[in-house]
């Protein structure tokens, strides 16, 4: 149970890095009519975390945990990288940058030994810190991926309470129904080869460009 106990803390809404804050595009999807009830809002949410969540950020994760079990810093901050490489737009680099730099900070007050590729340095994102998070405390692989997932899940769910908006019954029902993905969604990023890693979103891509330009915004992203 102790590394199920440390999942939860780490996955849990109160971790201090202001996921709250970033709708990652959807607040412009929303405001275009592109989002404006339950179904699309499954659709839109879904979409990204099948082709974009699965197919990215889960595989790097793995990868960076991979790298920290064999003592292999270098590998890891290459990945770091390859992931900070991928965010197509100002606002989606500026929140992994964002809450990578808040996770480390977090790190560092609760003393925990963060290797010295990571204290010194600003441009971490937030999935290579989460993987070194889940190495640390012995998360499992698949729990570690399937609760990153959820997470995002769940601060995508919320952002579309706020936004669309929807009911919070509404909201149990998407989250019913993303969760369903969470699992296939796993096993396809643990099987995928390394070139093979990496989607972009066009859809998000132009919503996240768009609402750094937004009128009336009530998220960074």
């Amino acid at each position: 149970m102790d590394s199920m106990t440390r999942l939860w803390q780490l996955i849990s809404p109160t971790l201090p890095v202001g996921a709250f804050t970033w709708s990652q595009g959807l607040e412009y999807a929303v405001a275009a009519g592109w989002v404006n009830n339950e179904a699309k809002a499954h659709e839109w949410i879904g979409g990204l975390a099948e082709h974009v969540i699965a197919r990215l950020d889960l595989p790097v994760i793995d990868r960076s945990r991979r790298a920290w079990e064999e003592g292999d810093g270098h590998g890891a901050l290459a990945w770091n990288r390859r992931l900070l490489a991928s965010r197509e737009t100002a606002e989606l680099l500026g929140e992994d940058r964002a809450m990578g730099s808040a996770l480390r900070r977090l790190a560092l007050s609760l003393e925990l030994p963060l290797p010295d590729e990571f204290r010194g340095r600003e441009t971490v994102s937030f999935a290579a810190l989460f993987a070194w998070f889940s190495h640390h405390w012995r998360i499992g692989r698949g729990d570690a991926l399937g609760g990153y997932m959820w997470a995002w899940s769940e601060n995508q769910t919320a952002a579309a309470i706020k936004l669309v908006p929807l009911g919070q019954t509404a909201g149990q029902r998407l989250l019913l129904a993303l969760g369903e993905r969470i699992a296939p969604a796993v096993q396809q990023a643990l099987a995928l080869r390394d070139d093979d890693i990496g989607m972009t979103a066009p859809g998000q891509c132009i919503a996240s460009a768009c609402h750094e330009t937004q009128y009336t915004r009530l998220f960074r992203s």
